[in-house]
């Protein structure tokens, strides 16, 4: 019997299709890098927010050159889909991240979207946003292996002291 195990191969590909043609998956990047500059934090199916991440970085590193640059102005001009938030990207967000080499965004999962998808949920966020800070989950929960290991442990010891007769 031969086992085999189902392998993703993604002969050539370098990147999601996230959707029915190549330019529907450039419009909602577009769409998305666009929500992220408005808003500062949005809430997308984590594969989607994982591939803009590097688009949105991008823009950021282009912004910081200068609203004189003719290149970071045409990058600006493509990727945002509404014209007002070029001032709100050259003027807030780039002075913002002048003093930072790289790592603009934040990206959390949060609990998967309930109904018939159950898609694994993420929040991408620029750092620095004026909006409270999200609460990262914590992973100190009776599941993990090594409280469960740690749980063993204290049980054996204590009936190692009960069997002993001394308290632990």
């Amino acid at each position: 019997m031969r086992l085999s195990v189902a392998a993703a191969i993604s002969h050539g590909r370098v990147y999601r299709r996230l959707g029915l043609s190549p330019r529907s998956r450039l419009d909602l990047l577009r769409n998305l890098v666009t929500a992220l500059v408005r808003h500062e934090r949005i809430e997308t199916p984590w594969a989607r927010a994982d591939e803009m991440r590097g688009y949105a970085e991008r823009l950021i590193d282009y912004a910081k050159r200068g609203d004189k640059d003719e290149r970071a102005m045409r990058m600006a001009d493509f990727w945002l889909t509404e014209k007002d938030l070029i001032h709100k990207l050259f003027k807030v967000l780039a002075p913002r991240f002048q003093p930072h080499p790289g790592s603009y965004t934040r990206l959390l999962q949060i609990p998967s979207r309930d109904g018939l998808d159950r898609a694994k949920m993420a929040v991408i966020e620029l750092k620095g946003n004026p909006l409270p800070p999200l609460v990262r989950p914590r992973r100190d929960s009776e599941k993990t292996l090594l409280n469960q290991l740690l749980k063993g442990y204290r049980q054996d010891a204590q009936r190692a002291a009960a069997a002993r007769g001394t308290p632990v």
